[in-house]
C-alpha cells in the first residue's frame, strides 16, 4: 500500500483504470473500505492529478450505468440457487 495518501489515490486510480473493476472490488483488493477509495477517486484524486481523475471518472460512471444489471443478476443468481 502506498505511503501517503496521494499515492494511494493514484495507486487506486491506476489500478481501476486498467482492471474496470468497481469501487467495491478495488476496496477489497487495496484492504480499504469503500469510502475510502470513492473519497480518494472523487474528492483528493482532481486536486493530484487531473488526467488520471478523467480516466478514473469514465470506468466510474460506467460502473454506475450497470449497477442495476449486475444486482439483477446477483438476485436471479440468488434464487436460483447458482
Amino acid at each position: 500500500m502506498a505511503d501517503t495518501i496521494s499515492e494511494r489515490a493514484c495507486e487506486l486510480a491506476v489500478y481501476m483504470i486498467e482492471t474496470g473493476a468497481t469501487v467495491r472490488v478495488a476496496a477489497q483488493h487495496f484492504g480499504i473500505s469503500k469510502s475510502t477509495v470513492h473519497k480518494d477517486l472523487s474528492q483528493r484524486l482532481p486536486r493530484i492529478n487531473r488526467g488520471l481523475y478523467a480516466q478514473v471518472r469514465q470506468v466510474l460512471d460506467e460502473n454506475k450505468a450497470q449497477r442495476h444489471i449486475r444486482g439483477g443478476m446477483a438476485t436471479r443468481k440468488k434464487y436460483l440457487g447458482k
